[in-house]
This record gives C-alpha cells, structure tokens and sequence, in this order.
C-alpha cells in the first residue's frame, strides 16, 4: 500500500519510506491512500478469535505487501504480549485496560510493534536510524522499552523539564544503552516543535538518516486500531450503539479510533476527552482550529496545545468540519474536576483509575448526560495504570496505590539525562556533534 501525505496527495511513498523515513518531505504526516474495509464475516465473528488474530488480520491489510505472513507473524507475536481486558463498571459503561504492557501504558502496543517493523525494514540496510520522539510522559517510556538495544537505531527521547510525573522520568531516562533522554526546558509543544524542525533540516537529514517514533509515525499510529476491535469483540450485547471515550492529547489514540470505524468497526460515537488544553473542543464549537500554548494539568500526557494527529483527523474526514462533528464528541475538564472524577469512581464502583482515564470517564458522562440512550456500549479507555501517577491519585484517595513491580524496579535507578534548551539550534548541534 503506498502513503501520502496530509500537505499533498501527490506525494506518495511505500510502507517502508513512510516508516523509516516517519515525516513527509514537505513536514505532512503519512496518511495510506484507503482506509480498507475489513469482511462483514470477520466482524460478526470477532468473539470468536484472539487479539493476536484481529492483530494480524488488521495488519495485514495495511503491510501484506511489504510484510509477507511469516514476517508479520513474528512481528505480532513479539509484540502483543499482553492482555487488554474491557472492565465493566456497571451494566453500560466499561474501562478499557490498555495498561499491561511491559511500560504500563497503552502506547506500549504501538512502541512495540514499530520497533519490530523497523528492526526488519533495516535488517539488509548497512546505516544507523537515529529516532527522535518527542513526549509529554508516556510516549518516552514506552518507545524507550520498544527500542532498548535493537540493533542498528539509537533513540533520542525529548521530554518536558518538570511536566512529566517521577515515575514517567524514571523510566525514559535509566536504560541508558542506545537510548538518550534530553531534558527540554520548555513544554511538549516545544519538543514536537524540535523533532519537526529536525525532519525538515537538509543539513541533518544529510548527516544521518533520522525518523520518529511519536503516533506521527504510521508504523506506531496504525496498530492502536487492533484494541478498538478486541473491545468490540468483548462486549456481549452487540446490538447497542458504541461509545467510545478516548483521553486525548496528541490525537494518535483518537485517529487509530477513526480508522478501526472506517475499517468497519461499528462506532456510534467517538468522544474526545481533553483537559484544559482545550483547542479540539473549541475547534468542534466555532469550526475554528487555533492552537495555543500548552499549559499543565493531572493528565500530562495530553497537555498538548498543537495535536499533531488533527491533521490527519482533516484528511480522513474529506476537510468536512460537519462529518467530523458527526463522528465526535469533545469536552475538556479542570484538574479540580479530575480529581473528584477520581473520587467518584472509587466510590460508585470501587475501581481506581489514573488522572487520563478519569478525563474519559467525565466526557462521557457529559455526553450522555446530553443524550438521551435507553441503553448502550460505553467504553472508556483506561491509557495508564494509577500507579504511574500514584502521588496523584494516593493524595485524592488517601489510599495507597500498588505499584506493579516492573514499575518498582526503574525507581531506584539513576536518572541519566542531558538538560537542553528549547532554541533549535542547540538540539541540532546536539545531533551533530552525537
């Protein structure tokens, strides 16, 4: 399947281009030219099969002609290694537990897979890849765990100084080995500002040959889309309308959504939760996209003030802001709100959930406040465990958090990371001269 670019059509790559190459040339996000549908049969019988099945079914469409099945095969089954169980909470609304990978986040899904791909994309290639990732938390650790001493790429992880919890910092920054941590003074915008800018500089590209490792990668963006269909396969009553409430910041978790809904994932609603960075909210309401500086919150994997994925979101839409409204849903709430979101869970259904998940859990609430269901499918999805934000939620519950033991054990490791700040030519100067 050949990719284009979100800045022009015309401009078209392989699969392999698009992945190791992350970016356009002309700074578009890689979009696959058809969204293909999946067979009606495989959807009615979902139930029926593993994660790892709906894994390579979904991948196969996208990949099968530059990934033949036993490649593929390997791919998945390195990758999904763990579960990732639909929780209910009462008879309509359910938690989507995306946090059972070896980084206790969702994007260890995509992290894992991309890694894999480009380690066999690059396997006949005599070159190093330098993979720069730009993260407000989670991204970090999981790429950091995907890519930890594969061969033949080095990874250059660029974090927010102080936006990031401890627990998140501990983990991309002590594996050492062919992972650097930069420290940015600055906020994740001003990372993502960097790593495009980097793509974009013909002096850098000249010197190494550079890709990414956010969801602008196809290759980390696509596979999300396989837990929307093995949330779907879990559910008992199929005959009720979908809801899905996705904690969003960057807007790689919402567009996978999109995507698995285009394949032919029966969806109602995609509802995007964001916190006070608000800009998707506000562009549903006046159709007027302006970004804005991001600020601080509780969930700070999405203090995003310039989503890379909305463009995306416009191309798959056709620019139509009314189709895009149709599909979504969108609201942002305050930390205040957030924290008693985390009460009431606690309370009602004895679950306890992390700052982001609580963000889902209120945009859903609101929308069905304002619309009136007899009865539904709601899905939440649950991006990180509690423990990843244990100061956060012990200090709301005043309870103790169990920390997983993968977890424990990055806590005492020294953090090793190189402070930078946010003016352009630094990092570039940092590239070169590594």
């Amino acid at each position: 399947m050949k990719f284009y670019s979100t800045n022009n059509k015309n401009n078209l790559v392989s699969f392999k281009e698009a992945v190791l190459s992350g970016i356009a040339n002309d700074g578009g996000l890689y979009m696959p030219v058809e969204i293909p549908k999946l067979p009606s049969v495989f959807i009615n019988s979902i139930d029926k099969i593993s994660l790892k099945e709906i894994s390579f079914n979904i991948a196969k469409q996208f990949f099968g002609q530059e990934l033949n099945d036993e490649a593929l095969l390997d791919i998945i089954n390195s990758t999904i290694t763990f579960d990732a169980p639909l929780v209910p909470l009462n008879d309509e609304l359910n938690i989507l537990e995306l946090f059972h990978g070896p980084t206790l986040a969702f994007k260890d899904f995509g992290a894992k897979f991309m890694a894999n791909v480009m380690s066999y994309l690059n396997k006949d290639l005599d070159k190093e890849i330098k993979i720069l990732a730009a993260t407000s938390g989670d991204t970090g650790s999981a790429v950091a765990n995907g890519f930890y001493k594969v061969k033949g790429i080095k990874v250059v992880l660029l974090y927010p100084s102080k936006k990031v919890s401890k627990i998140q910092e501990q983990q991309l920054t002590t594996l050492g080995e062919n992972i650097t941590a930069l420290e940015v003074k600055g906020t994740f915008d001003d990372c993502q500002r960097l790593v495009k800018q980097a793509f974009l500089d013909k002096e850098l590209t000249k010197h190494c040959t550079l890709s990414s490792a956010n969801s602008i990668n196809v290759a980390r963006l696509l596979p999300q889309s396989f837990y929307y269909f093995y949330a779907y396969s879990q559910i008992k009553d199929k005959n009720l309308p979908l809801i899905i409430s996705v904690p969003s910041g960057n807007f790689g978790n919402l567009t996978a959504g999109l995507f698995a809904m285009e394949m032919g994932l029966p969806v109602h609603k995609f509802i995007a939760a964001t916190n006070a960075n608000d800009v998707f909210p506000k562009y549903l309401e006046t159709s007027v996209f302006e970004v804005k500086p991001s600020v601080k919150t509780l969930s700070n994997a999405m203090d995003v003030g310039n989503p890379s994925n909305f463009a995306r979101i416009l191309n798959l839409n056709n620019h139509d802001y009314n189709l895009i409204k149709q599909k979504i849903f969108s609201s942002s709430f305050s930390d205040e709100q957030t924290k008693d979101a985390i009460k009431e869970i606690k309370s009602k259904y004895n679950y306890i959930i992390d700052p982001h998940g609580a963000v889902g859990y209120l945009a859903m609430k609101k929308f069905l406040d304002e619309n009136n269901y007899k009865k539904l499918n709601g899905v939440i999805l649950e991006t990180a465990h509690p423990a990843k934000f244990a100061d956060i939620v012990e200090s709301v519950l005043k309870e103790k958090v169990e920390i997983p033991e993968r977890l424990k054990s990055c806590l005492t490791k020294k953090k090793i990371s190189i402070e930078i700040s946010k003016d352009y030519l630094d990092f570039k100067n940092f590239i070169l001269s590594s």
